[in-house]
């Protein structure tokens, strides 16, 4: 069952989100005016995509997860290249992410700024007005500084993570729906279809 078409989508000055039919598009986040949403996304619950001060793109393959933010300043706008990872919380204004960038969770990516290529923010790191991030690296702290060169392992180790929402995507287009709750444990409980992703705990070691 699709269920982008419940979210709350909103015209501004005529102007009307698109939604690709493929994507998924959680009926509480918030969708509104020039924002793409391209092929394979998921966008969260309680999303907010605001497209009213210039406009929002999201590659194809990208996840937005819960509670995140995404909006502009005047005429300068915000994109997520394709298999894009946004963590639960973080807000991204008026900046640019290249393809396979991953933001940690409760992290800000301030306006002008430009994330490359297969680099990780850290969560809850702040990239300030501007920064420019080279492909490949690891960024953290507040403001965010360079950490590392990333490895090719851990570059795979996120597009497993990303790979992870593909599949979610299509789990909620068909078995998502509004139920009422069970008031006890049934027998038989069914369990989640999900494929593991191996913990990499190294990947934000080596920060100090």
């Amino acid at each position: 069952m699709a269920q982008s078409t419940q979210a709350q989508v909103f015209s501004v000055d005529g102007v009307i989100p698109i939604i690709h039919p493929s994507s998924f598009v959680d009926p509480s986040a918030v969708v509104i005016g020039d924002v793409t949403i391209g092929a394979n996304c998921y966008i969260g619950p309680n999303v907010s995509l605001r497209g009213d001060m210039a406009s929002i793109e999201i590659g194809e393959g990208s996840n937005i997860q819960d509670n995140c933010m995404l909006h502009c300043m005047t005429g300068i706008p915000t994109i997520v290249g394709a298999w894009g990872h946004i963590g639960h919380g973080a807000v991204v204004h008026s900046a640019q992410l290249a393809a396979n960038v991953l933001v940690g969770m409760n992290a800000v990516v301030m306006d002008e700024s430009f994330i490359g290529e297969n680099s990780v923010v850290a969560a809850m790191a702040f990239v300030k007005t501007g920064q420019q991030v080279a492909p490949n690296t690891l960024v953290a702290g507040i403001p965010a500084r360079v950490v590392r060169e990333l490895s090719e392992e851990e570059i795979e180790w996120k597009r497993d993570g990303t790979r992870c929402y593909h599949e979610l995507v299509e789990r909620c287009k068909t078995t998502f729906e509004r139920v009422e709750p069970l008031t006890e444990r049934e027998q038989n409980r069914p369990t989640l279809n999900v494929k593991m992703v191996p913990k990499k705990l190294s990947l934000f070691e080596n920060t100090d």
